[in-house]
């Protein structure tokens, strides 16, 4: 008397599994008693062969057999009769239910932090399967940047865009275009670094990373230029040098709270006391953050973070200023800063006059959210003359020029300082290691 029952639970079970853990319950079965027929026949014609065997109830399992049977052929032929357009529209509307769901709205937001995008003639240089090794090159420079920086760079979304010109490509950081340049694939790009005199036939052109003249030329040109002295490069070497000086420069902006936290978080290993005394109960995660993003932005190393947290332990109970903080880190690393702008102990720099310090320092005023710098635009344009000719002087002699100022006005004339050129290297006397010789080949004057 159990077996109809257990074989009617058996057939039901079938059809109603996936709608189980639906909570619209009936609306979910009778989608899968329209859409899945087969379903009914097989688990009828099942229960019509199992009715043959002698001693089980032949006339209850008959019934049911058959029953579903033909509910399933009706089904089935209601399928196959359906219009074709009728089954479109179906289809049609399906497809749109599912871009009303939010979830696909969501997705759509989704940003990659940087990425590259790139014309059909580079697609070569990027598939292994044909030879390429820039995927391999973007492996080592997201290594480079964590061993020399200390950056932890995301991962770079390489892809095509058919709207580029054929040896083109564009770097992106949070979706907007930052950088661009072009290659010519098969042929070679020839610096003259050694100021040789001899000529190499080509197709003029600059260095995309450092805008510097350069040539491509063919490959039957390039035993010629190498024993002129010249620098030959190939394609996947451009791209990846002017991506990695992409990421230099945009570094700060890449360093995120969340790139912050993982780096904090792999010290918790080695300096639990340490995290655990400094973040948050000093500083807050965004401050250690700024902080960071300020040191990059001037080209500062940021991988010993041990120090960084520690002087900002040491001086976070005394301000919150973000600027303070940044040049009581920097002159906590200043036998690295002095490792990456003096790496041979000896510079020629250019100072300020006594009276331009003077005057930055009284221009300086203090706001709710930090200190700036009040100059009227005449005294402004009087220091940058005077600056522009020291930095001629210097340049002249192939020297890369170096100013030199005190702690207190160091990031307040930085700043001044990016109205004329970004890369200007601004350093103060506490941030210079002991055993630097030091030569003055300029003074700014008003």
């Amino acid at each position: 008397s159990q077996m109809p029952a257990l074989l009617i639970s058996t057939a039901t079970g079938i059809i109603v599994t996936r709608a189980a853990s639906d909570n619209n319950l009936g609306k979910d079965l009778k989608g899968q008693l329209l859409n899945q027929p087969l379903v009914l026949l097989i688990t009828g014609g099942s229960i019509l062969v199992l009715s043959l065997i002698p001693g089980l109830p032949k006339l209850p399992m008959f019934v049911l057999g058959a029953g579903l049977v033909i509910i399933g052929i009706v089904f089935l032929r209601s399928t196959k009769e359906k219009p074709a357009f009728v089954m479109q529209e179906e289809r049609l509307e399906s497809a749109a239910q599912e871009v009303r769901k939010p979830e696909s709205v969501v997705s759509m937001l989704h940003m990659d932090l940087i990425e590259m995008e790139f014309g059909y003639s580079i697609i070569p240089l990027v598939d292994a399967k044909r030879g390429g090794d820039l995927l391999d090159r973007v492996v080592m420079i997201r290594r480079q940047c964590a061993s020399e920086l200390g950056v932890i760079v995301p991962s770079i979304r390489l892809r095509d865009n058919i709207q580029l010109d054929a040896g083109e490509y564009v770097v992106k950081i949070k979706g907007v275009e930052v950088a661009r340049g072009s290659v010519m694939v098969e042929h070679y790009l020839a610096m003259n670094s050694s100021n040789s005199e001899e000529k190499v036939k080509g197709i003029p052109t600059k260095d995309p990373a450092f805008g510097l003249p350069a040539t491509w030329i063919s490959e039957s040109e390039k035993d010629k230029a190498e024993m002129y002295g010249y620098t030959i490069v190939d394609p996947p070497s451009v791209i990846a040098t002017h991506l990695m000086e992409i990421i230099k420069r945009y570094s700060y902006e890449l360093m995120g709270r969340q790139q912050i936290q993982t780096i904090i978080d792999s010290l918790k290993e080695d300096y639990p006391s340490l995290v655990s005394d400094v973040v948050p109960n000093i500083v807050s995660l965004g401050e250690v953050q700024k902080v960071v993003g300020n040191l990059l932005k001037e080209g500062v190393s940021v991988r010993d973070m041990v120090t960084i947290l520690e002087t900002l332990g040491d001086y976070g109970t005394m301000t919150h200023d973000i600027v303070l903080l940044t040049e009581y880190v920097r002159q906590g690393l200043k036998r690295a800063i002095t490792e990456r702008f003096i790496p041979n102990k000896k510079a020629q720099v250019i100072t300020l006059d006594p009276s331009v310090e003077q005057l930055i320092a009284e221009s300086i005023q203090q706001s709710s959210q930090g200190t700036y710098l009040a100059i009227d635009p005449s005294t402004s344009k009087r220091i940058f003359i005077s600056l522009k000719k020291c930095i001629e002087k210097v340049t002249a002699f192939g020297i890369q020029p170096i100013i030199l100022t005190s702690a207190q006005i160091r990031p307040h004339f930085k700043r001044l300082t990016e109205q004329v050129s970004s890369d200007l290297i601004v350093l103060s006397y506490n941030e210079i290691d002991r055993g630097v010789e030091l030569e003055t080949s300029g003074v700014v004057t008003i």
